[in-house]
């Protein structure tokens, strides 16, 4: 007989999944996160795993299974966010004339360039 040992994931996971456990006839347990600041840094968790997964994807039907994993995911922060839609079509359409797309396929080996600053900034923005 198989032993049964419990894995503990603590993680954000999708709405139809506790249906899909349960159709296996597997116990599990989920909490509601009720708190907007605990939600919303479980969010940029999964963009990071699913970032991850997307980055791994070997195959054009993996890619676009994990491209539509990740794409919930920011449409659920740009949700959270209230953040309009056509508001974000607009800064993508700037941020493409600002910083150029991929046509070149420029690789940067170095650089000089002392003043630069990154954009990176600390997880979760404030509600």
């Amino acid at each position: 007989m198989a032993k049964i040992s419990r894995v503990y994931y603590n993680k954000l996971i999708r709405d139809n999944v506790p249906d899909k456990i349960k159709a296996k006839g597997e116990n599990f347990e989920v909490r509601p996160i009720t708190d907007a600041q605990e939600f919303q840094q479980e969010l940029f968790k999964k963009v990071r795993e699913e970032a991850h997964a997307v980055s791994m994807a070997r195959s054009a039907e993996d890619f676009l299974n994990e491209y539509c994993d990740l794409m919930m995911v920011l449409e659920t922060i740009i949700d959270q966010l209230e953040i309009p839609h056509e508001k974000v079509k607009e800064a993508r359409a700037e941020n493409r004339l600002k910083k150029g797309k991929y046509d070149h396929k420029h690789f940067l080996v170095w650089s000089e360039d002392v003043d630069y600053k990154t954009e990176e900034t600390p997880q979760g923005i404030p509600l």
